[in-house]
């Protein structure tokens, strides 16, 4: 058995890939890819560009959310998708709504700020990858920046209006949790894999894999600090089952 993870460390949606390999015990290998670069790699492998990939025996699985249904299938110890059928309908909706309302959104609000600061950036990007990564990220920097904001619609009124979506996704996700520990049924599910690691970056927690700064720039360390309260769920279940 051989599986590979090809991943941005930096990307909450690779966090959730990593996130259910681990929770199921497996072994795995990790190839970090260099944003920009990662194109002549991941067009080798997949239809599309994005991370995460993964590669098993000859297979390869493009995406989170397939990732997630490819390993419940094959290896299905532990599995994060219910047995029942209601609920694991209601889990895959929750999963499909919280990738497009948080990981989207999250992602556009975060960027807008984050890449005005090459340094922190660069350090993301280049986080346990090759030797090369940082010098040529340092070079190729402003075009790169420029590139992803046209790539992903990234200005300050769209990331405004994702800041609100995601505001909306928290609070439509606290009002149903209420008391309850878990989205979906009476068990930790990819619903709630995919909730807690798509909000790990606003808690930056260490078992994510990355060496997060004491603080990040500002306005994002303010809204970070006001939210605090309303990711107490998120923090907690991730702190538990990651």
């Amino acid at each position: 058995m051989s599986l590979v993870l090809y991943q941005f460390p930096l990307s909450h949606f690779c966090e959730k890939a990593r996130w259910a390999l681990d929770y199921k015990g497996l072994t795995y290998k990790t190839k970090n890819l260099v944003p920009g670069p990662h194109l002549k790699t991941t067009k080798k492998l997949a239809a599309q560009s994005s991370v995460p990939i993964l590669a098993h025996d000859g297979r390869i699985i493009q995406g989170s959310r397939q990732i997630i249904t490819y390993l419940d299938e094959h290896f299905p110890d532990k599995k994060l998708t219910p047995v029942n059928s209601q609920e694991a309908q209601a889990a895959l909706e929750w999963e499909r709504y919280l990738d497009d309302e948080i990981g989207v959104h999250l992602r556009r609000y975060m960027y807008h700020t984050l890449l005005r600061r090459r340094r922190p950036v660069i350090g993301f990007f280049a986080a346990n990858g090759p030797f090369w990564a940082k010098p040529l990220l340092w070079l190729v920097f402003p075009k790169l920046a420029a590139r992803m904001r046209k790539f992903m619609e990234i200005n300050a009124t769209t990331a405004e209006q994702s800041k609100q979506r995601v505001l909306k996704a928290l609070k439509r996700l606290n009002e149903t949790l209420g008391n309850k520990k878990f989205l979906t049924g009476d068990y930790f599910s990819r619903a709630d894999l995919t909730a807690c690691a798509l909000l790990a970056p606003l808690f930056m927690p260490p078992k994510y894999g990355l060496r997060w700064p004491q603080r990040l720039p500002e306005p994002l360390q303010a809204d970070i600090t006001t939210l605090a309260p309303q990711l107490r769920w998120a923090r907690d279940t991730y702190a538990k089952y990651r």
